[in-house]
């Protein structure tokens, strides 16, 4: 085989790779998000239960399991957890979106 024929398949080669990776939606290159659920305690223990500040500097509770709505949740996380956010932007973002806000 000729020198500048097997350069010039390389290049053809080298070619078509960059074409099709430019035309992949950026969405399909990144890695898919995989959320795990954790074990849900019926009642969480008063160690258990953790504690943020918020834009406002207000302490609020994190997001917890709950058998049921708490008093004070105000949304209910994907994931099962009651989230206690006094504003909607980034309520339950850790925790796969807003599944109803209560």
């Amino acid at each position: 085989m000729r020198p500048y024929l097997l350069l010039t398949v390389i290049f053809l080669l080298n070619a078509v790779s960059w074409i099709t990776e430019a035309q992949t939606p950026a969405y399909r290159s990144r890695p898919p998000v995989r959320h795990h659920r954790t074990h849900r305690p019926t009642r969480p223990a008063a160690a258990s239960v953790d504690y943020y500040t918020n834009s406002a500097g207000n302490r609020v509770q994190s997001p917890t399991f709950y058998t049921a709505p708490p008093s004070g949740a105000t949304a209910e996380c994907r994931d099962g957890t009651y989230s206690f956010s006094q504003s909607r932007r980034g309520t339950c973002s850790r925790h796969g979106g807003v599944k109803r806000w209560i």
